[in-house]
């Protein structure tokens, strides 16, 4: 091999090899270089692996389907809704178009049975910035929560903070190869974010859009309409208009001459709205050989089309490099947002964060007179929500040629806000104020050493070592208090005089109607690792080993060793090197182990002890050293010792190709996924005062296939057409292997846990039809069948037995459906013809099933009527006409059996969708503005339009809008049809 060649591919395996083995590193191809010359600070990550994909890596080259440019004409709010079907193995669930709600994703399935908004946590990838292992929410402040609609503080998506136009890069993380380097953290995959590179030339850009989102047609519906739909039920099953004597009909129905029910349905012209959406970012960079920089600013406005909602954004980003040595680099980089976010004021959303129940029977009038009123009541009080980020390193690399040490601090901070005063006339004359402030933050102080050696033209070794050190802590204050003094006092005030025995007590509120909350969790960890990655022509063999110890982690299980194995083979170096029809043949292997963190420290201290003490169901007392307060049951649950760590095993094969010189390829990879040894919280101990035992040995697998497809189907030529496409998907199958104390199933909540099965699958009653008189319920030995003990009869749903004991309960509920797609995708094209460019992007999610609980509410109405609870609460979106009311049989809603109940398949739909998610179009103006010798480089004018059209069988709404239960409740505000103009320069 010529010298000249030999010390070219040195250099790109070095900046390669820096860049996917530094733990928690940025990936920047800058920083191992002498200089900061102009030549090399241009590289970024994306550059660096398209060159060194000829060569073979432990690693897939690709894992995103579209390019920066792409992403960022998109008017995403959240990472999330950027990322939404551009990565195959990459789920997202963007349950609400609400700006700044709360997102979810998860990286090859669910690795635990989704039980309440607690799993979520901790089923979410690490998001990694510049080598910032971000730091997220944790879900203790549910422990203080009766429903988990709602995380109390602002609950606001704290990855609405990354602006893609900052990014250069962005890699999904899913196998050993990748994740390992990340250690804990990295279990449920990792994102890798890598923001655009500083240079040495002065370069000014900036990106803007302006636009806005499209209020939805909906077809309005008013008592008229309602009194109607329940007429024909007390036609079929009443003769007096009456079922009983104890019915009595709403009277919100009762009288045809209340207009504020029966008069127009025009409440939507308060409560929907065209919202008006903008963005810029604009930065600077400059510098010189030794020390350069980089520096943006933000702003991002975007209104939601319902309730007044809205996200407010302002970012600032700075990166700073400095060489004053040829073997010494400082680097810094600090990433600053404020999020100002404008909640809903739905009324779930509110009752369940006060606590309070009022009086339920009449609902919210459709006419827009009352409801302007209604909602007039909340600008005389306030919702404050906002948010303060800051993410920042500053590191040190002395760099000795084959030899390179590194040392680097981390910070990770957030805090978040929530003040709330609620008026009389919104809670029965009672006024309500609540208080929280609560922060996240991380602190890492990480060293790394490493010895690259090319021993010679055929081989090369790579040695590396490291420890992390990092500490969590989270932190909330929260407070809220009923009946203040009057409306005009909207703060709870105390007594501020130190002198006074009523020091720091409440004076705009009464003492015993203020609730004060505090609460901190900590969470420590420390690492080693030492890697060996061995290179033999095209042949590649690496071998990381960690220990991990956790202060969350019980004392005689505090830590973990867990080793990661790649392999490699190029076979296009090793076979056909000389067949030009092939770029890139890549054929991958790793397998390995990762610990799983606990949450909660709670499991790390053996027994604990937290029990409600007060009617509000709120107030929670724990235990003092291990003695239990006088109440019982205890909530938290029983927690033994000797709990072992939870780990991830995963084995994963991979397969990448290139033709053509790439103008086809294709990256394929089959996966074996066990999430082992995880908590489940097991019913026992009841005698004692425990409702649960948390216990180890519960084993989701997860099984699948990742595909990304991409080709230049016309390579475009001057003047003429190009056509680009990319088509990524991932299947996966989840299975529950083992469960805790060997057992085969465990009942909680509506769900069913079997061994054998999946974990997302729904429990419910078969559902044959209607039994239309009372001979047609069959009998047994003169015996009538029954539901739960409830004798059936005409009227009554006909649910099937399956074990023919004519009895209908619990053991004739079937597994069936998933909450989760089986099949999650993304098809983008793109089209370009002179300077005309022309994109399509098409998001899809096949085999999954949701249950229509809005439209078993609907006929559910008996047992809705007056009943003070969550489930009778009637929005303003009630009198919206949803889905095909046609489709369901006329049962006798007066029956105790509740016919209409939600957990049965009657109400489970297919909820597959193929959705037309952007088109966007652009112009090029550079090449036109170079002939006038202006000083803009490039300039790019483009327009989009998002969330088309959706093709789907749901009878529903968007088949999206759906939570982790499945269910829709109806509450996923819609995904906005927006429209938006926009340009990119480049000075």
């Amino acid at each position: 091999m010529p010298k000249t060649m030999h010390v070219r591919w040195y250099h790109k395996v070095a900046i390669f090899c820096y860049s996917i083995l530094f733990t928690l590193s940025e990936g920047s191809a800058m920083t191992i270089q002498d200089s900061l010359a102009v030549d090399s600070v241009k590289a970024s990550i994306d550059t660096v692996h398209r060159e060194t994909s000829a060569e073979f890596t432990d690693r897939a080259v690709k894992t995103v389907g579209s390019t920066m440019k792409e992403l960022t004409v998109y008017p995403a709010v959240s990472l999330q809704q950027s990322l939404k079907g551009q990565a195959p193995g990459l789920y997202i669930q963007e349950t609400s178009g609400e700006p700044g709600s709360l997102q979810q994703m998860y990286v090859r399935g669910v690795p635990m049975p989704i039980l309440s908004a607690k799993e979520i946590y901790q089923s979410q990838p690490l998001i990694v910035l510049d080598g910032i292992p971000l730091i997220g929410e944790h879900p203790f402040a549910y422990d203080i929560k009766q429903y988990d609609f709602n995380r109390i503080g602002p609950a606001t998506n704290l990855l609405t903070n990354i602006d893609m136009n900052n990014i250069a890069s962005v890699q999904v993380l899913k196998d050993m190869a990748g994740m390992a380097l990340y250690g804990p953290m990295a279990a449920n995959g990792v994102i890798l974010l890598t923001t655009k590179q500083v240079g040495s030339k002065r370069k000014i850009s900036a990106n803007a859009y302006f636009g806005f989102a499209q209020r939805p047609n909906v077809t309005t519906i008013n008592g008229e309409y309602e009194n109607a739909f329940r007429q024909q039920f007390y036609d079929l099953y009443t003769t007096t208009g009456k079922y009983s004597a104890d019915d009595v009909y709403p009277l919100y129905l009762s009288d045809s001459l209340n207009m504020d029910y029966y008069g127009p349905s025009n409440w939507t012209d308060t409560y929907y709205q065209n919202g008006l959406q903008h963005a810029i970012t604009a930065d600077i960079s400059g510098g010189s050989d030794r020390a350069n920089f980089r520096f943006s600013l933000g702003n991002l406005r975007n209104e939601g089309i319902a309730d007044g909602t809205g996200l407010d954004r302002y970012s600032a980003m700075f990166h700073l490099n400095m060489k004053p040595l040829k073997w010494l680099l400082f680097s810094a980089m600090i990433n600053g947002n404020r999020l100002d976010r404008q909640r809903n004021h739905n009324m779930r959303d509110r009752f369940a964060e006060i606590g309070y129940m009022p009086d339920l029977q009449a609902p919210l009038a459709p006419n827009n007179d009352v409801y302007s009123q209604y909602t007039s009541q909340y600008d005389k009080g306030f919702d404050n929500n906002y948010t303060n980020i800051i993410q920042g390193n500053a590191k040190l690399v002395f760099d000795f040629n084959k030899f390179k040490y590194t040392t680097r601090l981390v910070v990770d901070y957030n805090e978040g806000y929530r003040d709330i005063f609620y008026p009389r006339p919104l809670l029965e004359g009672n006024s309500y104020a609540s208080n929280y402030y609560g922060f996240n933050q991380r602190l890492i102080y990480d060293n790394f050493a490493s010895f690259d050696w090319q021993i010679d033209d055929h081989q090369q070794l790579f040695l590396q070592a490291g420890n992390v050190l990092q500490w969590d802590t989270y932190k909330y204050n929260y407070a809220y208090a009923y009946k203040g003094v009057n409306d005009f006092i909207k703060l709870n005030l105390l007594n501020s005089d130190p002198n006074s025995d009523d020091y720091l007590l409440p004076t705009a509120f009464p003492r015993q109607l203020v609730y004060k909350f505090l609460d901190r969790t900590k969470q420590n960890l420390v690492s080693f690792y030492g890697k060996a990655s061995y290179k033999y022509d095209a042949y590649t063999l690496s071998l990381l080993l960690r220990t991990d110890g956790s202060s969350n982690a019980q004392p005689t299980n505090r830590w973990l060793f867990t080793p990661a194995l790649s392999l490699g083979w190029n076979i296009k170096e090793a076979l056909l090197e000389n067949d030009l029809r092939w770029s890139t043949f890549n054929i991958r292997l790793n397998a390995g182990r990762l610990g799983r963190l606990n949450a909660f420290d709670n499991f790390s201290q053996g027994p604990s002890y937290t029990a409600d003490v007060t009617f509000t169901g709120n107030v929670t007392t724990p235990g003092y050293n291990a003695f239990a307060v006088l109440t019982r049951p205890y909530n938290f649950g029983w927690v033994g010792y000797g709990i072992p760590w939870a780990y991830t095993d995963q084995l994963n094969l991979g397969l990448d190709i290139g033709l053509f010189k790439d103008r086809i390829t294709a990256s394929i990879d089959g996966y074996i996924k066990e999430d082992k040894n995880q908590l489940l919280g097991i019913p026992a101990y009841a005698e004692y005062g425990y409702n649960l035992s948390y216990e180890p040995g519960m084993t989701v697998r997860n099984t699948g296939v990742d595909v990304l497809l991409s080709g230049e189907i016309l390579t475009k030529a001057k003047q003429k057409l190009g056509w680009s496409s990319s088509l990524n998907f991932n299947f996966n199958q989840n299975k529950l292997k083992a469960l805790p104390r060997g057992l085969d199933k465990l009942i909680i909540g509506n769900r069913l846990l079997q061994v054998g099965a999946p974990v997302d699958q729904y429990w419910l009653f078969i559902n044959d039809g209607i039994y239309a008189a009372n001979q047609d319920v069959p009998q047994v030995d003169g015996i009538t069948r029954t539901y739960n003990g409830i004798t059936l009869q005409g009227g009554d749903p006909n649910w099937r037995d399956l074990n023919g004991d004519n009895r209908i309960n619990d053991e004739d509920k079937s597994l069936m459906g998933n909450i989760f797609p089986k099949v999650v995708g993304g098809f983008n094209n793109q089209f370009s013809y002179g300077n005309w460019s022309l994109g399509v992007n098409f998001y899809f999610n096949l085999g999954r099933k949701v249950v229509n609980e809005e439209m078993a509410n609907r006929f559910n109405f008996i047992n809705r009527e007056g009943v003070v609870g969550v489930t009778s609460i009637k929005e303003i979106t009630f009198w919206e006409k949803r889905g095909d009311y046609s489709k369901y049989p006329l049962y006798n809603p007066w029956s105790t059996v509740i016919p209409y109940h939600s957990n049965q398949d009657l109400f489970l739909e297919n909820a597959s969708f193929l959705k037309l998610r952007t088109v966007s179009i652009g112009y090029d103006l550079s090449d036109w503005l170079k002939r006038r010798s202006s000083k803009i480089d490039h300039l790019y004018i483009y327009g989009t339009v998002n969330n088309i059209f959706t093709i789907t069988p749901y009878s529903g709404r968007d088949p999206e809008l759906i939570n982790y239960t499945g269910y829709d409740s109806g509450y996923g505000m819609a995904i906005p049809l927006t429209y938006t103009i926009g340009l990119k320069v480049d000075l």
